[in-house]
């Protein structure tokens, strides 16, 4: 067999480093067979797995790689791989990878370490880690809004269930966010997100609010509470309340729209959804009136809503058409792939209520977003602690990127 040598180099990085290493190896006409590099604060940590051809001696480029080394100011170290232990790395190259996106007011050696913990009891190794948020300064600068690192790890879970238990309950315990996702094709080419309404991208549930403008507030707030914990179906919850506000003005409308709370996240995350060429859309058990407001006010591509009937300027407490309930939130959702030709692996979903679970179950990446328990239990990802604008992690996007 040729002989395969890692070879090691650390030290300052400087403009050509690489460039000068690389030559000698182009001089004896060495193969790589694996090549990586890491730069923290202006160091280099460089690996480079080469094969020395059967006739060639390991002396002479070794020599000159020390040399060169030298003259780089770096240091240069080398370690003979047994064929043995190549063949398995070989033999892993077709182990599925993971991303672990941990997302934290700030990063510690804490949680660092309950991460990796995670992903070595599961069986998991890690390959690399990323900081995706923006540097901290130490003049008194502001920092990041977010400190976020990426992990890239190697292997199948041992317990996927009880893998992403652990998440959640260091997740809930540390008051970070971190998602679990297979890395694919499919994850890096995510080219629709679709969005829930109420208590989503707005910080409210519009009905609630028109109830209480309808003066049955208390009735309809339980209902609402209890459909969103999937306790009652989502359809007869909705004539339930839609009952309620049977004679109210249309006005009232009006005056809602302009006090909606939108939800912190939203205006940045979809600003750079748009920058970078995604497709959005809002797909609500809310109201049209009120989506497409927010349509214009965001620049949705997409709304989809349960329309109120109104007569004579008055709600006759219906709605026209078919309501959209969380089957119907999949049927469209469907619908919209199609139509922009795109696989539903290659869609995020995002949502807080139990009918969200059936759109969040179909998209490539499902994201419950500061959800009742159900839906984070249910839901394969969630962000409970950040804004919205936190989501453009999850697709790997680094703080330099965006806006």
């Amino acid at each position: 067999m040729p002989e395969i040598i890692l070879i090691q180099i650390s030290g300052e990085d400087k403009p050509g480093l690489t460039s000068s290493l690389t030559e000698v190896l182009a001089g004896y006409n060495i193969d790589i067979l694996d090549i990586g590099q890491s730069v923290i604060h202006n160091q280099l940590v460089l690996g480079v797995l080469i094969r020395l051809p059967r006739e060639a001696e390991s002396a002479p480029v070794l020599k000159d790689l020390m040399f060169k080394g030298y003259e780089l100011g770096v240091n240069v170290k080398f370690k003979p791989i047994e064929s043995d232990r190549y063949k398995e790395w070989v033999d892993a190259q077709g182990k599925p990878r993971h991303i672990i996106t941990l997302v934290g007011n700030k990063t510690t050696g804490r949680l660092i370490s309950k991460v990796s913990d995670i992903i070595a009891e599961n069986g998991l190794n890690i390959d690399f880690i990323h900081r995706l948020s923006g540097r901290i300064p130490m003049n008194g600068e502001p920092a990041p809004r977010h400190a976020c690192v990426e992990f890239s790890a190697r292997g199948t879970p041992l317990d996927p269930d009880l893998m992403r238990a652990r998440i959640l309950t260091m997740a809930t315990e540390e008051q970070v966010d971190i998602a679990l996702q297979e890395d694919n094709a499919f994850r890096r080419n995510r080219r629709l997100v679709a969005f829930d309404m109420d208590s989503t991208l707005i910080q409210a549930e519009v009905i609630d609010e028109l109830a209480k403008a309808a003066g049955s507030g208390e009735v309809v707030s339980r209902i609402t509470e209890a459909a969103m914990r999937g306790e009652i179906d989502f359809q007869e919850s909705l004539r339930q309340r839609l009952a309620t506000l049977k004679g109210l003005d249309e006005a009232v409308m009006e005056d809602i729209a302009k006090t909606l709370p939108i939800t912190e996240g939203a205006e940045r995350l979809i600003s750079n959804l748009k920058k970078f060429g995604y497709k959005t859309a809002i797909i609500s058990g809310g109201f049209t009136y009120f989506g497409k407001k927010l349509q214009k006010h965001l620049g949705v591509d997409y709304i989809y809503a349960n329309e109120l009937e109104i007569i004579d300027g008055k709600l006759t407490g219906n709605v026209i058409g078919d309501i959209v309930d969380g089957p119907k939130k999949a049927e469209l959702l469907t619908e919209i792939a199609k139509k922009e030709k795109i696989s539903l692996q290659q869609v995020i979903a995002v949502g807080d209520g139990a009918n969200d679970l059936p759109m969040l179950s179909i998209a490539g990446l499902g994201i419950a977003f500061h959800a009742k328990p159900k839906v984070r239990q249910d839901a394969r990802q969630s962000i409970s602690h950040f804004g919205l604008d936190s989501i453009l992690y999850l697709v790997g996007l680094r703080d330099r990127e965006t806006d």
